[in-house]
């Protein structure tokens, strides 16, 4: 079978020096590095970039200042946090001062009632002894009386 049309070693030789010449016109026709276009093209992506790299600037400016107001904040939230463990703290002393004076005055009153209680006690056996006493010193002169 014969090769195809175009698939033999001039015409790839002639296909490539033809894209190769294209390229070379291509770069021909390019206007100047000083043409009014070019250089118009050439300002306008300096203002691009300039205005890009502005924007960056004023994003990274907005990105410390939000940092610095949430550093502020956390440290209000710190401070109200730790003021209010502390009034926390400061309650939980007072609650146990008031507990434990409640509690020595319930001990004193339990001391005091248990002071009562063995005087009236001391009291019962000393009226029992009195009496047991006047009961012998009744029969004792009774006795005398018979003697």
């Amino acid at each position: 079978m014969p090769p195809l049309p175009g698939h033999n070693f001039q015409d790839r030789q002639a296909t490539a020096a033809k894209a190769r010449q294209a390229l070379v016109e291509k770069f021909r026709t390019r206007p100047p590095a000083d043409d009014p276009a070019v250089l118009q093209r050439e300002a306008e992506r300096k203002a691009v970039i300039e205005a890009r790299k502005v924007r960056e600037a004023q994003r990274a400016e907005e990105r410390r200042l939000q940092e610095i107001e949430n550093q502020k904040r956390l440290a209000a939230e710190a401070a109200a946090a730790k003021e209010a463990a502390a009034r926390a703290e400061v309650e939980r002393l007072e609650q146990e001062k008031r507990d434990a004076a409640e509690a020595e005055r319930r001990a004193a009153e339990e001391e005091e009632l248990k002071a009562m209680v063995e005087a009236e006690k001391k009291a019962e056996r000393d009226a029992r002894y009195a009496a047991r006493k006047a009961r012998k010193a009744e029969r004792k002169g009774a006795l005398e009386r018979y003697r």
